[in-house]
């Protein structure tokens, strides 16, 4: 027992890497089931033991028991109704570590078909949005349009975004080098802009980019524009250079972008 309080008082490098692991383990299992419905069930876990432990502090026998029951059978059924979420989940952590190592230049190429599609359907005035995952999955989303898993190409962008296609009312959601879905519903930013000239692809994109880390590109369709979301902020009016460096990762320099809440 002193042992282990001396331990305590007088961490070593094994403590800070035990610390460092868990901290890290906890927070990728949060980042996989942002935006899910694992969050609310999560939220709803949280309740429950708060609510066990109250019943154990107030001598609550009978609610006590039932609580003790819910988590003894509880942890099984959840895993058995979130099983599919459970293997997407795991499939987009191995992705998303070991495949971006392994998969830069295809990455580039990936890049490289998105410009050219954005591009091409600026200078043709037609509007478009495009989704791009990163570490959250957006799997909810994609499943509010039609599962298409087709490898990224510009031809593939334009076709979908082609006025009067069953497709080009809704957002193009791409995860690596696929187009996971496409004419999906994204969230629309709750939050008060100065400029109501934003249009409701302006304002999904921003919506979606409060909830996820995803970089989403839109295209005006009024004044043949491109922009970018990301973090809740919209670059607009982008040159073709400016447009290649937020795909490659890089913000642009000048300080112009549209804060959501904020006025342009």
């Amino acid at each position: 027992m002193e042992l282990d309080q001396l331990r305590l008082l007088h961490p070593g490098w094994r403590d800070a890497l035990e610390i460092i692991v868990v901290a890290y383990a906890l927070y990728r299992v949060m980042r996989m089931f942002h935006g899910t419905r694992g969050r609310q069930i999560a939220s709803g876990v949280v309740v429950l033991g708060l609510a066990y432990v109250a019943s154990w502090i107030l001598g609550l026998e009978m609610l006590e028991y039932l609580l003790g029951f819910v988590f003894q059978y509880g942890v099984i059924a959840l895993l058995v109704v979130f099983a599919p979420e459970l293997r997407a989940a795991l499939a987009h952590l191995g992705d998303a570590q070991l495949g971006r190592v392994l998969h830069t230049m295809e990455d580039r190429e990936v890049t490289e078909e998105i410009f050219d599609a954005v591009e091409r359907l600026s200078r043709s005035g037609i509007g478009a949005i495009v989704a791009i995952e990163r570490e959250v999955p957006l799997d909810s989303y994609a499943q509010s349009g039609s599962l298409l898993e087709a490898k990224v190409s510009a031809d593939l962008i334009t076709t979908i975004f082609t006025p009067y296609s069953p497709l080009h009312d809704g957002a193009a959601i791409v995860r690596g080098d696929t187009i996971i879905a496409a004419g999906c519903i994204l969230p629309l930013s709750q939050k008060t802009l100065a400029d109501r000239s934003l249009g409701t692809r302006h304002r999904a994109a921003l919506g979606l980019t409060d909830e996820t880390d995803a970089l989403v590109l839109v295209v005006s369709e009024e004044r043949a524009t491109v922009s970018v979301a990301e973090r809740g902020r919209l670059w607009r009016d982008l040159s073709p250079l400016e447009l290649r460096g937020m795909l490659s990762g890089r913000l642009p320099t000048r300080n112009d972008s549209e804060p959501a809440g904020a006025a342009s």
